[in-house]
């Protein structure tokens, strides 16, 4: 992980991209041993026509398990957790670190190695782990495979530098294998962070020989895919920077997510595996903040420590209550994110106790009165603004207001409205007090007669009916004219009906064979039939230049090349009524996606359905 946060314009503005710099240290030697043979990564088919957009991550039974779960544990264990977040050096100064320590602390190679052999994690307990996840209500559980230090928590065949062969530990034991089988026995999804960067491997740090590494990355990552069946894989490093030099490129990260791809197409991968953003992997990855709203063009998830460090630290013991906790995964969840909360195990493997602890007092307010519900398959509240006294999250027909300031005696809450909806009934849960609700001005108003029920969050159970809704359309996508220019200019190479808007063309790929994979155009034309009656938010995900049209008025104007990035409007759609669409798209060099969204009050983001976009 990056010890620091991430911005959140940068976040929302240019798809969840870091911010500021790793701190440098002095460059060290790498005596890493000579890696077993690997096989070569299998080919994958690329070139013009080739189109990697997989599916609609937003709507995808592949996801849908994400979509769902909202909760999750990170774990950060490898060689650095031996020594627990102190290195006496041989002058008798002591330098403090968690998982940087190896670089922060400019610990020589082969004193890293040294401790690392002292390693013996013999009281890991995969089953006190994921009953520590489960008494939390997580859903899914990502440990690392692998972190910065290129230390492999799993007995590799590619190199010798792993818990393994390079340890104290039982080399009878698969600490990965063992998580896995209790994972799946208690219903639990696992998944695993592996870092790109590498500060061991020999051979990373030089564009010469850097092939040399990724062949080695590819084979370590068929082995974790092979051998555990991961649901998920957690990608970090991917970053420039120094001390060693990382050469990943965009490029670099479209090959992998193919071939990962390739493996197992049911895998959801981050948007670190390429460079953090938002046409990158499955969701984006903000890193110890929680954005102010829902992230446009992509699923995302916020992951954080449960003190100030990811490994573990024995002298950190600022952590944070459980109270703080739990609001923050109720925001999350009011903004349609998850939230990965880590806990990092000691040198012998144990989680800490104060972890356990928090992570129980979060499991015991989830299960209490239903108040689950707001969390567990519920996404942005949509019909409301966020209020200032707590979060809204929407289950259904249900939304459900965390109240964290509760008002005075006779007081009321009063929720904004973004479209028209009624409340037909309210309650507040684990609680027989009377509710009253009565429109208010530009919403409504809440009067709940009695205390409340708890003073983490007491959730206001409210039943909405929100209004009409069209019945799905019939429709086949929109017409797609292909040219072989950047201009859209003379006669289309190739005419067809496109379903859906959700082309990830990327370095190597064109809208079809005959298409080179650079200079070429596109232009859909049709209509446009919504299901509700509301103002929509269009959003387009491109790179190069994009812009579209409804009924003759141009909405988004993006036309000026550019790097992948999001643009938007907003406009008022009749529900039943088909409204003319035109989105014309260019590529001259680079990459090339294009894919057209749309949201409302009442509509949660997704791709545009083909049932809803029509040809004529």
């Amino acid at each position: 992980m990056r010890h620091r946060a991430t911005g959140i314009a940068l976040l929302l503005a240019a798809a969840l991209a870091g911010t500021a710099a790793v701190p440098t240290a002095t460059a060290v030697p790498n005596d890493t041993p000579a890696p077993k043979p690997a096989q070569a990564p299998a080919p994958v088919k690329t070139g013009p026509g080739t189109d990697h957009a997989a599916d609609d991550p937003f709507t995808a039974d592949r996801t849908n398990w994400f979509r769902q779960d909202r909760f999750g544990m990170f774990i950060h264990f490898g060689a650095y957790s031996n020594l627990e977040g102190e290195y006496k050096r041989p002058d008798g100064s002591v330098c403090r670190d968690a998982e940087w320590i190896k670089r922060q602390c400019d610990i020589p190679m082969d004193a890293y190695e040294k401790q690392a052999q002292g390693f013996n994690p013999a009281d890991f307990d995969a089953k006190a782990v994921v009953k520590a996840a489960k008494d939390a209500g997580m859903k899914y559980i990502v440990i690392t495979s692998k972190h910065h230090e290129g230390y492999a928590m799993w007995p590799t065949k590619v190199n010798d530098w792993n818990l393994r062969d390079h340890s104290s530990f039982d080399k009878n034991r698969d600490i990965l294998a063992e998580l896995k089988k209790a994972s799946d026995d208690a219903g639990i999804k696992l998944g695993f962070y592996y870092s790109i960067w590498d500060w061991h491997d020999k051979d990373f740090a030089d564009p010469a020989t850097f092939p040399k590494y990724e062949k080695r990355m590819y084979a370590q990552l068929k082995e974790l895919v092979d051998n555990y069946d991961p649901a998920l894989l957690w990608f970090d490093g991917e970053w420039d920077t120094d001390n060693p030099h990382n050469p990943w490129t965009s490029k670099d990260g479209e090959k992998l997510e193919a071939y990962l791809r390739g493996l197992n197409p049911d895998l959801v991968i981050n948007n670190r595996v390429g460079k953090r953003r938002v046409v990158d992997g499955d969701y984006g990855t903000p890193e110890q903040e929680i954005p102010g709203a829902p992230v446009d063009g992509q699923l995302w998830e916020s992951c954080m420590t449960l003190n100030g460090h990811w490994g573990y630290a024995r002298y950190d013991e600022d952590w944070k209550s459980a109270q703080t906790l739990t609001r923050n995964l109720l925001s999350t969840t009011s903004r349609s994110g998850n939230y990965l909360l880590n806990v990092g195990p000691d040198a012998r493997g144990r989680v800490p106790q104060p972890s356990v602890d928090r992570l129980k007092q979060m499991g015991d307010w989830l299960r209490t009165a239903g108040q689950g519900n707001a969390v567990f398959g519920a996404r942005y509240g949509g019909l409301v603004e966020e209020p200032a006294w707590g979060s809204v999250s929407r289950k259904g027909d249900k939304l459900y207001a965390a109240v964290t300031q509760w008002p005075a005696a006779g007081g009321s809450l009063h929720l904004k409205a973004r479209t028209e909806f009624k409340v037909t009934s309210a309650r507040v849960l684990g609680s027989g007090q009377k509710v009253t609700v009565t429109k208010a001005g530009d919403g409504y108003d809440i009067k709940p007669s009695g205390a409340a029920t708890n003073a983490t969050a007491t959730v206001v159970e409210l039943s909405v009916d929100p209004g009409p809704t069209a019945r799905p359309g019939r429709g086949k996508g929109l017409k797609q004219e292909v040219f072989d220019n950047a201009k859209l200019e003379g006669a289309p190479k190739l005419t067809r009906t496109d379903p859906t808007l959700n082309h990830a063309w990327k370095f190597d790929g064109s809208p079809a064979a005959s298409v080179p994979a650079d200079n070429f155009s596109v232009r859909w034309s049709g209509s446009i039939e919504p299901r509700r009656s509301e103002t929509y938010t269009l959003t387009t995900v491109s790179d190069d230049m994009a812009r579209v049209w409804i009924d003759g008025k141009l909405v988004i104007d993006s036309w000026t090349p550019h790097e992948p990035k999001i643009d938007k409007a907003q406009v008022a759609l009749t529900a039943g009524k088909r409204h003319t669409i035109k989105v014309e798209y260019a590529e001259q060099t680079g990459e090339a996606h294009l894919k057209l969204l749309w949201s409302s009050p009442g509509q949660e983001q997704q791709i545009v359905p083909r049932s809803q976009l029509y040809a004529r």
